[in-house]
């Protein structure tokens, strides 16, 4: 160790010295730099899309007191990982055995970083992204803080711990190297391997050639063969539809049937999913092509099973509205009730995502928990009406084509929505009323009635003797108790009370209508058979009037002074007449 050490202060003093000569670079420059130098750049896809700067620290973040950051990345157990793993597949044998925490010197320290990379290519599992980004590593035994597990590899002898151990280097502050216990197992594991590597098996052109430091054949894997297996699941879903079909064409007779979808491009993804995934048990690719593909297959599933479960609530929905059509406002809440749902997925889904790359969904909880009060309280109004349209729906209070009066408005409801419910009154406007301003109103449904009530006032003169009246009540009991349209037990015909011009007859019944169009029919058949028997009778139907009665002596007062009168007014037109002749 003493050799690495000596090795990499002297690349330390390099990046010194050409940034003192250059004016000076941040240290994220330097790192770039060095980075540069040992030509770290990744010869795989899924090593750049896993793997993350390894010196990314700038000297504001970085406290004065603290040792210098490990340029080789191995202040981390990710970046210890990663940056062994850059070094042997770009066969840089010497940078490789820095991450070793090993007594071997020279040849023998570089034949046993070759053999760690071929192990760790065969053997680990492909779990790259739950290694720990922190300096203190994942703690998984408390008792020994400077080991952390890497993963668990499957030998003759049993399972083998890859485990690194964190290495304090004095001034150059601590990093984390393989550790010796499990570099002592290394050569017996690499005695057992035996698959061979896809490498060996390919044509040299796919192995050897490479774009953006990428191997041509996997290039080919991802954009030719995951199209090629997902038109794979497109030709399975077919011939199940036409076997399918055919079987419902002979069991129903019917040759017009067509051959349903039994696979939906959601389960296509999880079938191209799980063929992945066994196709990885069995080729031999190297570690970081695994994680690669492994995290395709994680996305994969991610996205398929939000996918699926969107489709399951917009059958759900699909399903209620086919039981239920006739659900006034209903499409309304299910169609929120499904975005609602299907926004829950995508950010479940979202979440899980992060969380499988190493991400921390809590800050982003956080600040959607406190953008969602933000938002509650700037939508107060449209909030409260949202929620009264969906006690109103879910109550069945108001129905489209229910008559009802709301304050003033009379009218037909024609739309029942989440914020507001549409009424077309009889002048045929339509009101749109607030469900928030409707839940606290009193509501009289008009449409809702059974029988409609049939009440009116009847007014004779005060000449109607006795005997008319009590025929004419009579008569009108009658003629209510044999109508088929009323209600025989709510008939009822008192005369009421003696008016100040007339005297009162009440009309008491309920009419059984379909609608009010029927009902003001059979009541005008009723005022008139009415009106009718009052005038049978010989009694009139009276109206506002004033009697005035004068006494005999006004009379014949009245009498003797008529002739003065007329002779004063005879006077008063021959003065009239003079005075225009003159």
């Amino acid at each position: 160790m003493e050799d690495a050490d000596h090795k990499l202060d002297l690349l330390q003093r390099e990046v010194q010295r050409r940034s003192a000569s250059s004016g000076g670079l941040p240290s994220f420059g330097r790192a770039a730099l060095v980075v540069t130098m040992l030509s770290f750049w990744s010869v795989v896809w899924a090593q750049k899309t896993i793997s993350k700067p390894v010196a990314t620290d700038s000297a504001a973040e970085t406290p004065k007191s603290e040792p210098p950051k490990d340029i080789l990345g191995r202040t981390t157990p990710r970046g210890a990982v990663l940056g062994f793993l850059r070094a042997a597949h770009k066969s840089n044998a010497e940078i490789a055995v820095l991450y070793l925490n090993t007594p071997l010197r020279g040849a023998d320290a570089q034949a046993l970083a070759q053999q760690l990379a071929v192990v760790l290519d065969r053997r680990l599992p492909a779990r790259l992204n739950l290694l720990s980004d922190e300096p203190e590593g994942s703690l998984p035994d408390p008792l020994r803080p400077d080991e952390d597990l890497v993963g668990t590899i499957e030998t003759s002898k049993g399972d083998l711990e890859i485990l690194l151990e964190r290495v304090d280097r004095g001034k150059l502050g601590k990093a984390w190297l393989f550790s010796r216990k499990t570099l002592d197992a290394i050569p017996g594991v690499f005695q057992e391997l035996s698959t061979p590597p896809v490498e060996k098996v390919l044509p040299e052109f796919l192995v050897k050639t490479r774009l953006a430091s990428v191997p041509l054949f996997e290039w080919v894997a991802v954009f030719l063969g995951m199209p090629f297996l997902y038109l794979l699941t497109g030709v399975l879903n077919r011939l199940l539809g036409l076997g399918v079909g055919t079987w419902r064409r002979y069991l129903l007779r019917n040759p017009h049937v067509q051959n349903p979808r039994i696979l939906s491009p959601p389960i296509r993804l999880l079938l191209l999913a799980l063929s992945i995934y066994w196709m990885l048990s069995k080729v031999g690719l190297p570690l970081l092509a695994r994680q690669f593909w492994s995290t395709t297959v994680i996305v994969i599933v991610i996205v398929a099973s939000a996918w699926l479960l969107m489709l399951f609530a917009s059958w759900g929905e699909r399903y209620i509205m086919g039981r239920r059509p006739t659900m006034s406002g209903s499409a309304a809440v299910l169609r929120l009730l499904r975005r609602v749902t299907n926004t829950l997925i995508f950010f479940t889904a979202l979440l899980f995502a992060l969380y499988h790359f190493g991400f921390n969904p809590t800050a982003a909880l956080a600040g959607l928990g406190v953008g969602g009060i933000a938002v509650a309280l700037a939508a107060q109004k449209t909030l409260e009406n949202v929620i009264a349209g969906v006690s109103l729906i879910a109550d069945h209070a108001v129905r489209v084509g229910d008559t009802l009066k709301l304050g003033d408005v009379v009218g037909t409801v024609v739309d029942v929505g989440l914020r507001s419910t549409s009424i077309r009154t009889f002048d045929r406007t339509v009101v749109s009323v607030p469900n928030g301003q409707m839940a606290n109103m009193s509501l009289e449904i008009l449409s809702a009635r059974d029988k409609f009530w049939f009440h009116p006032l009847i007014g004779l003169r005060y000449e109607t003797s006795p005997a008319q009246l009590r025929s004419i009540v009579d008569e009108i009991n009658d003629l209510l108790a044999e109508h088929s349209k009323l209600d025989a037990p709510s008939v009822r015909v008192n005369f009421l009370r003696l008016s100040a011009y007339s005297l009162d007859v009440e009309i008491f019944a309920y009419v059984f209508a379909s609608d009010w169009a029927e009902f003001l029919q059979i009541q005008q058949d009723l005022l008139l058979s009415v009106i009718g028997i009052v005038h049978q009778v010989g009694a009139e139907v009276a109206f506002p009037s004033q009697t005035t009665y004068l006494s005999a002596e006004a009379t014949e007062m009245l009498a003797r002074l008529a002739p003065r009168f007329a002779a004063t007014r005879q006077t008063d037109a021959l003065n009239k007449e003079r005075g225009v002749h003159h």
